[in-house]
């Protein structure tokens, strides 16, 4: 098999693009500032490295050869998506864009469409990305800001809380229609939806509602709350809904608490950012938004 050429260095490219496009080496010389001599010898440079000519050349004008002008598609197609790529990694968008760190569920489920799309709507300036993490429990921070759920006791970091949760079951209403859930007992019937990693589980949620005849250890586990609800909304089983991630879906109606016993989590959401504070003032204005949304609170230093 007939090795590929190398690829030929970009200047020479650059040079051929311009020339091929305003048919002028002159005028390329002018878009590019170089000298007329220094885009002739790019073209030849490039000519001879692939044996071929790319242009026919006449006493007052050039014009691309077949190879020039199919070649010219590829290159300037190339061009154009480095120049997009450029602009997406170094442009000024990414100068006012704030990287976020944290929960899936938090994010799907808390900062919502709705939430989101009012941000959005007050801050069209700021650009946010999202990278989502199962487990946040590390102390260094990767991101602008995270959020991440404990008890609020991480060193080396600001820590300001979003949520005052309290647990308690949660299910689809057409669940709670197909089998009774009028008393807590009537849970042995249903699906058990457990998600690992959290400080209480379906096992202290039975023994603060005094049900000692069902065994929290049955049911589904998951490893992320966010695939947990998905299932629930869906019709499947019955979960332990945190406050501030299913007060939407009880609003609408999506989901329905059928008992009144909730208990207090101790464990909550908390922002966290550098101990030195923002660097990035976009980063506080969007920190500014969250806490004064989550809690009715302003941010603290």
């Amino acid at each position: 098999m007939q090795n590929l050429k190398k690829l030929p260095p970009l200047n020479w490219l650059r040079s051929f693009e311009s020339a091929a496009r305003l048919q002028s080496f002159t005028l390329a010389a002018d878009e590019l500032h170089m000298t007329q001599g220094a885009i002739s010898q790019h073209i030849r440079s490039l000519e001879s490295h692939f044996k071929t000519s790319l242009f026919i050349r006449h006493a007052r004008k050039i014009e691309l050869t077949e190879e020039g002008l199919s070649y010219l598609t590829v290159v300037q197609a190339a061009i154009q998506r480095l120049e997009v790529a450029t602009n997406e990694i170094f442009g000024e968008g990414h100068r006012r864009q704030i990287k976020i760190k944290g929960s899936i569920a938090f994010f799907t489920y808390w900062l919502n469409a709705r939430r989101l799309g009012e941000f959005s709507q007050e801050n069209p300036d700021i650009n946010l990305q999202f990278n989502t993490d199962i487990w946040m429990r590390e102390e260094d921070i990767k991101a602008d800001m995270e959020i991440r759920w404990g008890k609020g006791q991480w060193t080396g970091v600001n820590a300001v809380r979003l949520s005052y949760d309290t647990l308690f079951p949660v299910c689809s209403p057409r669940v709670a229609d197909s089998l009774p859930l009028q008393q807590v007992s009537d849970l042995k019937h249903h699906h058990l939806l457990h998600v690992m990693g959290y400080q209480e589980g379906w096992g202290e949620w039975l023994k603060f509602a005094g049900a000692t005849d069902i065994n929290a250890s049955e049911g589904v586990q998951f490893d992320t709350y966010a695939c947990v609800l998905n299932l629930v909304e869906s019709g499947f089983g019955v979960a332990l809904g945190r406050l501030s991630l299913v007060e939407d879906q009880l609003r609408t109606g999506k989901l329905i608490a059928p008992f009144s016993a909730r208990l207090q989590s101790s464990e909550d959401f908390y922002l966290i950012f550098p101990q030195t504070g923002f660097t990035n003032p976009y980063a506080r204005r969007f920190a500014e938004w969250l806490v004064k949304h989550a809690v009715g609170g302003k941010l603290t230093e």
